[in-house]
């Protein structure tokens, strides 16, 4: 790592896009301690304090720790992300869409995303309203209401902030993208959770002096942790190489080509961001039944904690579907089949055409059904582990796989920039010479 920072300062362009994704980073974090207008600051800390260990502690976590301090950013970039999805999914069944998605070029990507934005608009316009309504109903366990003067204009002025502070941050993740490094959206996900590492260690050693938490228990969380992060470098790095065979082609007196490559696929070519979706989807039903003072809701609202079976079964069901419908969109065995046989390659063994796309279309799913299962035991087990042995959410699986899954993303793509550097480097003095 200190290596990559060392290689990162030597260039003057990588420097710069390492400098302004801190900056970014600072200003997210300066903006995570401005909560909206018209909050009491105390009685909303102890408000949250007396509903640790509900679904909103795992969704405080994704925030940055945002959420219970109703911050300016208290949404996150979570609106965009549901947004993400739904625009995704009706690029598919929508005609039109995909046709602008796939033959439009940069025009139909700068359209997709110009709608994805509108969504996100009404996603966090929708959250914020039901956020703002609950929040002038509540008290602190001290009898204090959280927002002392409710009323039409406190609710005017939050979904105001909170809308604003949603698009700021889609626009800082776009920035990140453009002109730092790394996949900005991600990143603040990432920041969000690392932000709140010293204080879940410092809960975690307050209460091992308390006696709450046997130096036994800690051993194993410590054990839980480090193989969840093996676990995952081992599955996200993991890839099956296809051979493929090039034909060979006389150019000039030259015999070229006839040689062998390779096809990698990953296990789990979708990465974090099944996770980061099925949280996502989950979030939004359970946000809106807090709202809905009605028995029924209630109800509902309950079965969504997270140690319930509903909650845990849609959670690996989402999990599983966003890896395959991911993994479709980011690799289509019937375009990568004919343009094998467009460039006269073909995997040994194997008819070019119709039998390579069912190839492919059947080594896709074997890995994709192996990602999908090792995604969904990662984000449950290691959460029901740290349950028996009393350690904070942070040290779930989840969110270690959002964490290693992003740092591994960046860093490749680090090294992709580092080496491009140096290979324009190496020609400029080659020309030179």
């Amino acid at each position: 790592m200190i290596e990559y920072i060392k290689n990162l300062f030597a260039f003057e362009d990588l420097r710069k896009r390492f400098l302004y994704t801190l900056l970014m980073f600072a200003i997210y974090r300066l903006g995570s301690h401005i909560p909206i207008p018209g909050i009491d600051v105390q009685a909303l800390e102890d408000f949250f304090r007396s509903i640790q260990g509900t679904l909103f502690n795992l969704y405080d976590i994704f925030s940055g720790g945002n959420l219970s301090r109703m911050t300016v950013f208290a949404l996150g970039v979570m609106p965009y992300i549901s947004a993400s999805i739904m625009m995704q999914i009706l690029t598919v069944a929508i005609p039109q869409l995909q046709r602008l998605a796939k033959e439009e070029g940069d025009y139909g990507r700068y359209k997709i995303n110009e709608y994805t934005k509108y969504l996100t608009l009404f996603v966090a316009f929708v959250q914020s309203t039901g956020i703002a309504i609950w929040l002038q109903n509540q008290t602190s366990p001290r009898g204090f209401p959280v927002v002392p003067e409710s009323g039409p204009l406190f609710i005017f002025v939050a979904i105001l902030t909170l809308v604003a502070g949603t698009m700021f941050l889609v626009w800082m993740g776009e920035r990140i993208t453009q002109k730092g490094i790394g996949n900005g959206m991600s990143l603040l996900i990432f920041a969000g959770i690392v932000a709140g590492f010293p204080n879940a260690v410092i809960s975690l050693v307050e209460r091992i002096r308390n006696g709450d938490i046997t130096p036994f228990e800690v051993a194993g969380a410590v054990a839980m942790v480090l193989a969840v992060i093996v676990g995952i470098v081992y599955i996200q790095e993991a890839e099956r190489r296809i051979p493929v065979q090039h034909p060979r082609r006389i150019v000039g007196r030259r015999e070229v080509g006839g040689n062998i490559s390779y096809l990698p696929i990953k296990i789990n070519p979708a990465g974090v961001i099944p996770i980061i979706f099925a949280q996502s989807i989950l979030i939004i039903p359970s946000s809106v039944l807090a709202f809905i003072e009605h028995p029924i809701a209630q109800t509902i609202h309950d079965a969504f904690n997270p140690t319930s079976f509903l909650y845990n079964f849609l959670y690996v069901v989402f999990i599983v579907f966003f890896t395959y419908f991911y993994t479709a969109i980011m690799i289509n065995p019937v375009e990568v089949a004919d343009n094998l046989r467009k460039s006269g390659a073909f995997v040994p063994g194997v008819r070019p055409g119709l039998e390579t796309q069912r190839f492919l279309e059947t080594v896709i799913n074997r890995l994709v059904f192996v990602g999908a299962l090792f995604l969904s035991v990662v984000a449950i087990i290691p959460f029901f582990i740290s349950l028996q042995l009393k350690v904070p959410f942070y040290f779930g699986g989840t969110t270690a796989l959002i964490v290693v899954g992003v740092a591994l993303e960046t860093l490749k793509q680090i090294e992709a920039n580092l080496l491009t550097k140096k290979y324009k480097g190496m020609i400029r003095r080659r020309v030179k010479k």
